[in-house]
């Protein structure tokens, strides 16, 4: 997902940090507002941050000019809503740009809308669905952080086809040529992500519940049921 340095013509790098700035200047006025409303959830906040940097970091080149890895946007979606959380995917994208190499500064707007607006705000839509539902809270958890995770890669299908759109079908060819390059990597990663991260929730459920009954993120009955459970 991290699109390397130079790879996007500029007019196109460009273009992604127009859309990406204002979503990061309300998403510092929303985490402005977690922060004053709830101290506590600091330690909640770094733990989410800390999934989105370790899992991002482990790269799989691909073929396309970018590479595959796990993204982890989808917890601190569920937990913080997907403002913040394009706070700190860009804060952790920044950082692996600069020390890393993993992307760079003149596509860094381009990652952050992949990786920290629409992964995100897909992560957290199938949230919002499924919360006050029958189905299972770990069930929902695994559901939106595999979504979130593979609608960034949808996003950056769509980036790298608008830069280089085929000679002869134009974008929408070269889309599901990057679309199936992504696909054979991307698919299992994302299973095996929302599965980890549902694993992790349960054990935030566990150790707890307190901060997230406080931020309302789940129904106290769905989580109370939870805790029995395990």
């Amino acid at each position: 997902m991290h699109i390397m340095e130079g790879f996007l013509p500029l007019q196109w790098a460009v273009f992604w940090w127009l859309i990406a700035l204002p979503c990061l200047v309300y998403g510092v006025y929303r985490l402005k507002k977690v922060m004053d409303a709830d101290r506590e959830a600091l330690p909640l906040l770094g733990v989410t941050g800390g999934f989105i940097f370790i899992l991002s970091s482990l790269k799989l080149p691909s073929v396309t000019g970018s590479c595959s890895h796990p993204t982890g946007t989808g917890l601190s979606a569920i937990c913080f809503g997907p403002w913040i959380t394009s706070v700190v995917c860009a804060i952790v994208l920044l950082f692996q740009a600069l020390f890393l190499a993993h992307g760079g500064l003149s596509v860094l707007g381009a990652n952050v809308v992949s990786m920290g607006i629409v992964g995100p705000l897909a992560g957290y839509a199938v949230y919002r669905a499924l919360r006050e539902t029958r189905v299972n809270m770990f069930l929902t958890v695994f559901l939106a952080c595999a979504l979130a995770d593979m609608f960034t890669y949808i996003t950056t299908s769509l980036e790298l086809a608008l830069a280089y759109p085929a000679e002869v079908e134009g974008v929408g060819s070269s889309f599901v040529l990057f679309m199936g390059i992504f696909a054979i990597t991307q698919v299992p990663l994302a299973i095996v992500e929302g599965v980890v991260l549902a694993l992790v929730f349960k054990y935030i459920v566990q150790l707890k519940p307190d901060i997230l009954l406080r931020m309302n993120v789940f129904p106290e009955e769905k989580i109370n049921a939870a805790r029995d459970d395990t």
